[in-house]
């Protein structure tokens, strides 16, 4: 008997996607059938944290101590609300370890007719695996999904040096609508 890979979301959303819609070129010839000798993209799993997907988004930012069950825990809150994490990782399957990842948040709205917005958050890929056009490759998957959800716009903030990156997979800073602000609380 197999054991059922509990995942965030339904893969087949992935499948369904359509790259034909993409502008920017791979070279070499990558996608999200075939993202790379021996990757897969795939939804996050529940599994994962052993796979190294907190160790990966400690390159991005700082994560702090987050234990397995409180890992589990916040898994099971993000599956809980349905068609608002979609959080996507490159699996490298020769290692088993997450490589890559992003998320797509979406936001249901009462403006623009109850439209849903879509937000890409946590953008990261293995310091080892940069250069393989991965981060480009996460941040078109979750532009599409986004699209495919019906979102009527996906936004994302980034430093001003990533700037360039994300401007040539067609985001654009919006002139007199570019302020981004923030309160940290300790």
């Amino acid at each position: 008997m197999t054991k059922e890979i509990e995942e965030l979301y339904d893969r087949s959303l992935l499948e369904q996607l359509d790259f034909s819609s993409v502008q920017s070129s791979y070279n070499p010839k990558i996608n999200i059938e075939n993202p790379g000798n021996n990757l897969k993209i795939r939804p996050l799993r529940i599994s994962d944290y052993e796979a190294g997907y907190m160790q990966l988004l400690s390159q991005l930012t700082e994560v702090g101590e987050i234990w397995q069950g409180k890992f589990i825990e916040t898994f099971a809150l993000m599956k809980h609300h349905k068609g608002m994490y979609y959080i996507t990782v490159i699996e490298d399957v020769a290692s088993g370890q997450v490589i890559g990842s992003g998320t797509l948040f979406i936001e249901q709205k009462f403006i623009h007719n109850c439209a849903l917005r879509g937000r890409l958050e946590d953008i990261v890929v293995n310091s080892e695996y940069r250069g393989k056009q991965l981060g480009k490759l996460i941040v078109h998957t979750l532009t599409l999904l986004s699209k495919h959800l019906n979102c009527y716009k996906v936004s994302l903030d980034c430093k001003d040096s990533n700037r360039p990156f994300y401007e040539s997979l067609g985001y654009k800073k919006e002139e007199s609508n570019s302020n981004f602000m923030q309160i940290r609380f300790d």
